[in-house]
């Protein structure tokens, strides 16, 4: 069988050099002028065949296509917005109570402020009070000390005058004549 495939195909092959042999001197088929009335009747049956599938099929469905990327666009860029808009008004809140927060704080902070500044005004007052009252008890109690010193002191420059005289003189002074004489000096 391998044979009679290996002849047929030797047939043919020699049939159709012989045929390609005998036909050397015609034209190339397509610029043949004998077959261009065939030709542009298959050209416009192709052409015909060829605009029906585009514009019945292939067009409507690219056009389809087109249409629903440019509704998905659309969608998106109206969502894109709207989100935009979303996040501007929540910055702008955001904003807002930031600002309040300050406020509040900054006015917390200075009613705190004044509050501590009276109270510490209010206890340097009593001590400053206290301490007024220290010192003129204290004051009170050094000039009735003086007085009771300087009295003191009379009568010891008294005694201490009649001592030295009695010890230098070895005669003991009169008491009115040294009193007397203490007063002289002590006014001046």
């Amino acid at each position: 069988m391998a044979e009679s495939h290996g002849e047929a195909k030797g047939q043919k092959a020699g049939a159709h050099t012989e045929t390609d042999g005998g036909h050397h001197g015609g034209a190339f088929p397509p610029f043949d002028s004998s077959n261009f009335a065939s030709q542009l009747v298959s050209l416009a049956i192709a052409f015909v065949a060829l605009y029906l599938i585009v514009s019945r099929i292939a067009l409507p469905r690219v056009g389809g296509t087109i249409d629903a990327r440019q509704n998905k666009i659309e969608g998106d860029l109206a969502e894109a917005q709207k989100l935009k808009d979303e996040s501007d008004a929540a910055l702008k809140a955001y904003e807002t109570e930031l600002a309040n927060a300050r406020a509040n704080a900054q006015a917390i902070g200075n009613e705190t402020r004044e509050k501590l500044n009276a109270a510490s005004e209010a206890e340097r007052k009593a001590l400053e009070e206290k301490l007024a009252a220290k010192l003129a008890d204290a004051e009170k109690q050094i000039a009735t000390t003086r007085t009771n010193a300087m009295s003191n002191v009379r009568g010891i420059a008294a005694d201490a005058a009649g001592a030295i005289v009695q010890q230098l003189a070895g005669v003991t002074p009169d008491a009115n004549a040294v009193n007397s004489a203490v007063d002289a000096s002590l006014k001046g």
